[in-house]
């Protein structure tokens, strides 16, 4: 790709905040013990408290390690945790769930990508059951696969479910930050006070270079997780790195602006192709926008503007495209996009 290139594929796709570059320059002096005995690790499991409330945290690499490190740590081989059919750890993660921290997944279909206790209530049987792999996690997105938002009260009847059931509710929180600022709410106010005992802590998606949090609340907390995350390759020797960009990004309001900037990006977009006649599939809550497209529209864009094709609808001749704006998307890209449209 040529240097200044824009996309939509995914968050991810964007650079790093210069804010957040200029704490790892910060970081990048001198000499810091090794694997997270450093005064940035300390400053930022102070930052994550401040925000969350009292809970236990481990800094790990990417999202993908904070939901294996985390799950890993909360579940026996034998339990098993419910999911959406949508969820990023059923289709995005090469069953590193399954393969590393030896849990099974139970999927429900859920049409708008969040989970209810209506939808999740018929798959948790078999306790006490020796035949039957153990339910002991309900793991739900905020935001969801499909871009839409839970709300506190929605996580609260979720967690309110899983305790009734004597097991845990678990976030994934990839793009938590986008979720508080769709509702306006804080950060606690979608995690610990709603009832939520795991929670996988994004960043990356907002403009970090790299690095995730697992945190625990309440009976969730356990004295193996630093042994989990070790075992799972997600202990990072030079830690001060990771942990430098999370003060950065969430002991200051800059989780704030990056990501209400990238919601912002998404409902311009979305009401942009609204207003042109395209169908947007889900409510555009957050960052991300899905579409559906002729099909013939979709080479020659995706050449110019690189996003995924979602499904395909070949009865009907279109696909299902998704759309993620950043914390660096203009209102310039979008507006290109959309003439292109």
């Amino acid at each position: 790709m040529m240097v200044g290139w824009r996309g939509f594929g995914s968050d991810n796709y964007a650079g790093v905040h210069p804010e957040i570059l200029s704490a790892i320059a910060e970081a990048n002096v001198g000499h810091a013990v090794a694997y997270g005995d450093d005064e940035w690790t300390r400053k930022a499991i102070s930052v994550v408290r401040d925000l969350l409330g009292e809970c236990e945290v481990a800094f790990v690499w990417n999202g993908t390690g904070a939901n294996v490190v985390g799950l890993g740590a909360v579940c026996r081989p034998w339990e098993s945790v419910v999911c959406a059919d949508t969820a990023h750890i059923n289709t995005d993660e090469c069953a590193a769930p399954e393969h590393i921290a030896n849990i099974k997944l139970v999927t429900v279909t859920a049409p708008d990508g969040k989970l209810t206790p209506e939808l999740v209530l018929p798959v948790l049987t078999g306790f006490g059951f020796e035949h039957h792999a153990q339910p002991r996690v309900i793991s739900a997105s905020n935001c969801t696969e499909l871009g839409t938002v839970y709300s506190p009260a929605e996580l609260r009847v979720l967690a309110d479910l899983a305790h009734s059931h004597g097991m845990l509710l678990h976030v994934d929180g990839a793009r938590l930050a986008n979720a508080a600022a769709s509702l306006g709410c804080s950060l606690s106010a979608i995690t610990g006070e709603a009832g939520v005992d795991l929670l996988s802590f994004g960043g990356t998606k907002n403009g970090m270079l790299a690095g995730e949090a697992v945190v625990l609340f309440g009976e969730a907390r356990t004295s193996v997780l630093p042994y989990v995350r070790k075992q799972s390759g997600q202990l990072a020797s030079k830690m001060r790195f990771v942990t430098a960009q999370f003060a950065a990004m969430y002991g200051t309001d800059l989780w704030s602006r990056c990501a209400s900037h990238a919601n912002a990006m998404a409902d311009r977009l979305a009401r942009g192709a609204a207003a042109r006649g395209i169908e947007i599939a889900f409510p555009a809550q957050a960052n991300e926008v899905f579409a559906f497209l002729a099909a013939e529209q979709v080479p020659g864009l995706q050449e110019r503007f690189h996003f995924y094709v979602w499904e395909e609808d070949a009865a009907h001749s279109r696909s299902l495209v998704r759309w993620v704006t950043s914390w660096d998307t203009t209102a310039e890209d979008v507006d290109a996009l959309l003439s292109a449209l």
